[in-house]
C-alpha cells in the first residue's frame, strides 16, 4: 500500500508517507510536501531533475531529500508532481540516494497556491518498517 495521510499537529503539517519500499515511502513523502504546496493533480510533469544527496542515516537522507526538492522549488520556482527513487543504498558510513522529479514551473493561472514550506524539521520523524510496508514521518515547518 502506498500512499500518504495528514497527521494532526498544532501549528505545522505533520505527514505520514507510506510505500511497499523505502524508495516508494521517500517518493509519497515527497508528494505529501508538495500537495501541502499546490494540487499536484494540475502539475505537468514538463521537467526532469534528477536529485542525488546523501547522508549519515536514514532520517538525515529523508531531510536532503526533501531539502533537495524544496530547495529547486524556491530557486527555481518549480512544483513537482512525480518522483521516482531508484536507488537507495547504505554503506559503512554513508546512506545514498539517486531519484528524480518531474513538474513544472509554478503557474498563477493554472496552479493553486496553498501554503508555503518554509523547511523540512527532524521533530517526529520517524523511518519504520511495519509488516510489508515502510512508513516515514516527519513535520514540515509552514
Amino acid at each position: 500500500m502506498s500512499g500518504f495521510r495528514f497527521l494532526e499537529h498544532i501549528a505545522d503539517v505533520y505527514i505520514e508517507a507510506t510505500g511497499k519500499t523505502l524508495k516508494e515511502a521517500f517518493e509519497q513523502a515527497a508528494l505529501a510536501m508538495f500537495e501541502v504546496i499546490t494540487d499536484t493533480s494540475k502539475v505537468e510533469p514538463k521537467v526532469c531533475k534528477e536529485i542525488r544527496v546523501n547522508g549519515f542515516d536514514e532520517f538525515s537522507l529523508l531531510y536532503n531529500w526533501l531539502e533537495e526538492l524544496l530547495f529547486l522549488h524556491d530557486l527555481e520556482s518549480l512544483v513537482f508532481s512525480k518522483f521516482k527513487v531508484h536507488e537507495i543504498n547504505r554503506n559503512h558510513e554513508e546512506w545514498t540516494l539517486r531519484g528524480e522529479a518531474w513538474g513544472e514551473p509554478f503557474d498563477e493561472s493554472r496552479h493553486e497556491k496553498r501554503t508555503e514550506v518554509k523547511a523540512i524539521t527532524y521533530s517526529r520523524m520517524e523511518v519504520i518498517k511495519k509488516g510489508d510496508n515502510h512508513i516515514v514521518r516527519f513535520v514540515l515547518d509552514i
